[in-house]
């Protein structure tokens, strides 16, 4: 089987357009698909247009959050819900094509476990089109996963891959990134992208802001989520080291000044403040990495540091983290 998953807010007016679109790609190329709808708190009766789709169609299904919670945790639920071997996101909106579903499924048959979709010729206005332009060079170049379009709704993944990676916040631009770092095969194809006919964009500038911000938190905790001491500690110990050869520095010369009373007198001289300063802050990073580490050892009891490809010759499997048990939902 496989899951469509389609994260919405607010599109009450596609979703029967983007059904019946899914629905007539499935019949053409004979898909076993189910079609999961998570509503992120919409306003404007998406959900009845949802319960109405599920009541007519089997292979509808819909979760409904209490309130808007954003677009990872959309993704989240999904993915929590999803029962197929196969999973594609895609956004409600109608830029992203039905029709490319089997070319996405045709390259993850190819051994890749996660195919992101590239829109080479984006429909958005200017401004979008230069700000994701930057915003995926950063992204590829700190990451090292070179895509041209990280934040691609359209995407396919094997089942392995959504539960494994943890998505909250805003995170849902980087999970490429994350499966890489994870050691999956990723690859990206160029899709075709349509023009936006119902409702405007969710994204704007401060999107953009709070992507580069997340950016910063998915390299360290890719780079040091496991071992955050080597990072903080080894800021901490340039740190005193810098604080060190300042104080000896400065004991040699108050050494000599005893011979010689021209030498400015230690007080006078910013380098001590500078030292003392660097002693007591690297002295703090390197408690501070301690203690983080010491938090990340008691909670990577419950979650794996590592990731299974295949197994052979075991009587069982070995067990997904308990973080990853997933909880019943609650079914109308």
């Amino acid at each position: 089987m496989i899951s469509v998953v389609i994260p919405l807010y607010n599109e009450r007016l596609s979703l029967d357009t983007l059904y019946g679109e899914i629905v007539q790609t499935a019949e053409r190329h004979r898909l076993d698909l189910e079609i999961i709808f998570v509503d992120d708190g919409s306003t404007d009766g998406s959900w009845e247009v949802i319960r109405g789709l599920a009541r007519d169609d089997a292979r509808v299904r819909g979760l409904l959050f209490r309130r808007n919670f954003g677009k990872a945790a959309a993704l989240a639920a999904g993915f929590r819900a999803a029962r197929g071997a196969s999973i594609v996101t895609m956004d409600a909106d109608l830029q992203d094509d039905p029709a490319e579903l089997p070319r996405l499924l045709e390259v993850l048959d190819r051994g890749y476990d996660l195919v992101s979709g590239w829109k080479r010729e984006r429909r958005d206005p200017w401004q979008r089109l230069v700000a994701s332009r930057l915003f995926n060079t950063v992204v590829s170049r700190a990451t090292g996963v070179r895509l041209h379009d990280h934040n691609c709704g359209l995407k396919a993944y094997r089942d392995e891959v959504t539960r494994e990676i943890r998505l909250y916040g805003e995170l849902h631009r980087f999970v490429p990134a994350l499966a890489h770092a994870r050691g999956f095969k990723v690859t990206e194809l160029p899709v075709h992208h349509r023009p936006r006919r119902f409702g405007s964009s969710k994204y704007g500038v401060r999107r953009f802001t709070t992507g580069l911000l997340d950016l910063a938190s998915v390299k360290f905790t890719t780079g040091f989520g496991g071992r955050p001491h080597h990072l903080l500690g080894s800021i901490g110990l340039a740190a005193l080291l810098f604080g060190l050869a300042g104080l000896v520095y400065l004991s040699v010369l108050w050494t000599m000044r005893l011979s010689d009373p021209s030498i400015t007198a230690l007080h006078q001289r910013p380098l001590l403040i500078y030292s003392a300063a660097a002693l007591i802050v690297g002295a703090q990073l390197v408690s501070l990495g301690l203690l983080a580490e010491l938090v990340t050892a008691y909670l990577r009891r419950d979650n794996d540091t590592f990731s299974i490809a295949e197994q052979v010759g075991m009587a069982g499997t070995v067990p997904p983290p308990a973080a990853l048990d997933a909880q019943p939902f609650r079914q109308s």
